[in-house]
């Protein structure tokens, strides 16, 4: 599994890129831009070709889940914190609304000690981040989780099965899409050698 988080700021046509992801494969898409109201989500998710708002989680706003139909909201770790005694209760109603909930976490103790019933969580840096620079992997080693565990930081072609080889279900990529002259060609390099990992 690919999930691909957005750049944190703005991209010269970025619903074109993103819409060009979707078309060569992926499967979700964690829209996530912290400086933006709820207007510049709207204007980001209209010029996303709309067969393709049902793999889109959002990290901020949840009300655009229901209003463009999205795969569900992230939990980012903060905000999963605030919620306190709220989270499963929070979790489970919008479950119930047949969307998905996932959430960020930085430690493996902290995944365990959470009863939440998340779809999967991103656990991160699991290597060098490309997007954060002075962000040092952890090399987590996930085997012994119940959880699906999606790992993030530091992810391209060249890091995908040491990922795997690590217990994790699935990559998060941010840094190695964005960061590179061609997110496309990046995201079709890492999305071919994800077929060749066993």
């Amino acid at each position: 599994m690919i999930i691909v988080l957005t750049s944190e700021k703005p991209l010269p046509n970025e619903a074109q890129q993103i819409n060009n992801l979707f078309d060569a494969g992926l499967e979700i898409l964690h829209l996530r831009k912290p400086s933006f109201t709820i207007d510049g989500y709207r204007a980001l998710l209209d010029q996303i070709d709309t067969k393709y708002h049902n793999r889109i989680m959002t990290h901020q706003f949840p009300e655009l889940t229901i209003d463009y139909r999205l795969r569900g909201i992230h939990l980012q770790e903060q905000a999963r914190l605030d919620l306190e005694d709220a989270l499963n209760v929070t979790v489970q109603v919008y479950k119930n609304k047949g969307f998905s909930v996932t959430s960020s976490f930085h430690s493996k103790e902290d995944i365990v000690a959470c009863q939440a019933d998340f779809e999967y969580v991103l656990l991160s840096p699991v290597f060098g981040s490309i997007s954060k620079k002075g962000y040092e992997g952890k090399g987590f080693e996930v085997h012994e989780l119940e959880a699906k565990v999606i790992g993030m930081g530091g992810i391209n072609q060249d890091t995908l099965q040491a990922t795997f080889d690590l217990g994790f279900k699935g990559v998060g990529v941010l840094g190695g899409i964005w960061n590179t002259n061609d997110s496309l060609e990046s995201f079709k390099a890492i999305y071919n050698k994800l077929k060749t990992i066993k």
